[in-house]
């Protein structure tokens, strides 16, 4: 105990020949690890949508895309992937792996060459 008054008395000191006033911290009551919750809720709101959710390689649009066409979709699906995983939306990013994926069997499949 004496020790902490010793370290009190130094203190209170040192804070009056500088001119230092002690206060509180003030910190914003909704903030979590992540940021505010304002931030959080519209990701929090995203449901992952399942298997049998819409399937990107049976639209006509996509059907009907030269090899070209096809390597750039997947190419643009896989920097969509990287940006939501480095902002920490694993769902959509895990949603945009299976668009990928199907993407490149799409590709496999239309443009292969038979042995």
């Amino acid at each position: 105990i004496d020790e902490t008054d010793r370290r009190r008395e130094k203190q209170l000191a040192y804070n009056e020949a500088n001119g230092i006033t002690p206060q509180q911290i003030k910190k914003a009551r909704n903030l979590s690890v992540f940021g505010s919750n304002e931030e959080i809720a519209p990701a929090m709101q995203k449901a992952y949508v399942g298997p049998n959710g819409s399937n990107i390689a049976t639209d006509p649009v996509v059907q009907q895309m030269n090899k070209a066409q096809l390597e750039k979709s997947i190419e643009r699906t896989r920097k969509l992937m990287h940006n939501a995983a480095q902002k920490m939306e694993f769902i959509e990013a895990a949603q945009y792996r299976d668009e990928l994926l199907k993407l490149q069997e799409l590709l496999k499949e239309k443009f292969s060459t038979p042995q």
